[in-house]
């Protein structure tokens, strides 16, 4: 029996069983199964691509966001709109066959957008590119869902399902579990807060699901049998979305009030041109980047090339931006900005920076 057989009988044995407290263990265990199949399913074959398939894009720039939608919604005008990228562009489904990359550049930053090839509901099956998109999509700081908003929500739904099925995870973070394998001493279980949506028999069992009979596991907050599945598997993706709804000029006023108001979401034309500045500012927001100036002793700022960071970055960050040396020969930093409490602030390597956030870097 194939992984795709495998698959399909463990989902239909989810969908006959009932949920009660009597199956919730059974259910545990092959929702452990199905992960496990799930990343079989998905894992290379090969290290080798195609030639000229344009999927093994270089990751460029200072964050790299992908266009996900199903075909025909705008993606590749999209692309073209915002950065200096011509993708092909027609009436018809499937134009892109391949990944295009562009440039969106936003006060000094420099940002690679992908325009990727629609998926096909059952991408996460392999079916049309969808292994080769999702691939791509894993490697993404920032994932801009594109929709068509004369469509139904089940577009959005089906989308999301596609891509958890594949382990990416939009808009959460990771459940905060410490698990660590050994060699002996059986399965320690340890929780610090009041576990409500699983027990230590549920987790008992998934961990056998894996053949896993020695660890030590601490949960940190009140998770689901999901999550801990998550977490045990370890290659899951955390991502940030934005839901981009392409062709408002063909809805009525209140479908796009309704959208508008909806979390992590922004409503746009590509064909009229509307709402595509405030787009970019959202994806600057959602992609979670900081910018931070560097200032030489006695002169100005420079504001045209900033160090581009992730948030909660350090200075220590900053000083392995400038030059992997710098950090080895620190020994303070002068901060003006968000993140100190007054102008030229004396810091330590372990100082957070903020957007926006001025520092002056001085060596042994």
């Amino acid at each position: 029996m194939g992984i795709l057989e495998k698959i399909k009988e463990i989902e239909e044995e989810m969908a006959r069983t009932q949920k009660n407290k009597a199956t919730e263990y059974h259910l545990g265990l092959l929702k452990a199964k199905l992960a496990r199949y799930r990343a079989e399913l998905l894992e290379p074959t090969s290290k080798s691509g195609g030639a000229g398939t344009g999927f093994e894009v270089q990751k460029s720039g200072d964050a790299r966001i992908c266009l996900i939608g199903f075909p025909s919604v705008g993606k590749s005008t999209l692309l073209s709109k915002l950065t200096k990228t011509e993708s092909a562009v027609a009436s018809y489904e499937y134009t892109t066959l391949t990944a295009i990359p562009g440039v969106l550049e936003y006060e000094g930053v420099r940002m690679q957008l992908l325009d990727l090839p629609g998926i096909i509901e059952g991408a996460s099956q392999g079916r049309g590119r969808g292994r080769q998109v999702v691939a791509v999509a894993k490697t993404s700081d920032l994932i801009l869902m594109v929709l068509d908003a004369t469509k139904s929500h089940e577009q959005r739904r089906l989308l999301e399902v596609e891509l958890d099925a594949v382990g990416i995870r939009l808009n959460k973070r990771k459940p905060d579990i410490v698990y660590k394998k050994k060699t002996g001493g059986g399965i320690t279980i340890n929780a610090t807060v009041k576990l409500t949506k699983i027990d230590e028999k549920a987790i008992r069992t998934v961990l056998a699901g894996y053949k896993i009979h020695n660890a030590d596991v601490m949960i940190r907050e009140d998770v689901t049998i999901d999550e801990f599945i998550d977490v045990l598997i370890g290659t899951r993706k955390y991502i940030p979305c934005l839901y981009v709804y392409n062709k408002i000029d063909a809805i009525s006023l209140e479908r796009l009030d309704e959208l508008a108001r909806e979390d992590h979401t922004i409503v746009i034309s590509c064909e009229l041109g509307l709402n595509l500045d405030r787009l970019v500012s959202k994806i600057w927001d959602e992609a979670g980047l900081v910018r931070v100036y560097t200032k030489k002793r006695g002169e100005h700022p420079d504001l045209t090339d900033p160090v581009c960071l992730r948030h909660g970055s350090t200075i220590e960050d900053v000083c392995d931006g400038i030059h992997r040396s710098l950090a080895a020969n620190f020994k303070y930093a002068l901060v003006w900005g968000k993140s100190a409490r007054f102008n030229a602030q004396k810091v330590g390597a372990a100082h957070q920076v903020r957007d926006q956030d001025v520092v002056s870097i001085f060596t042994k």
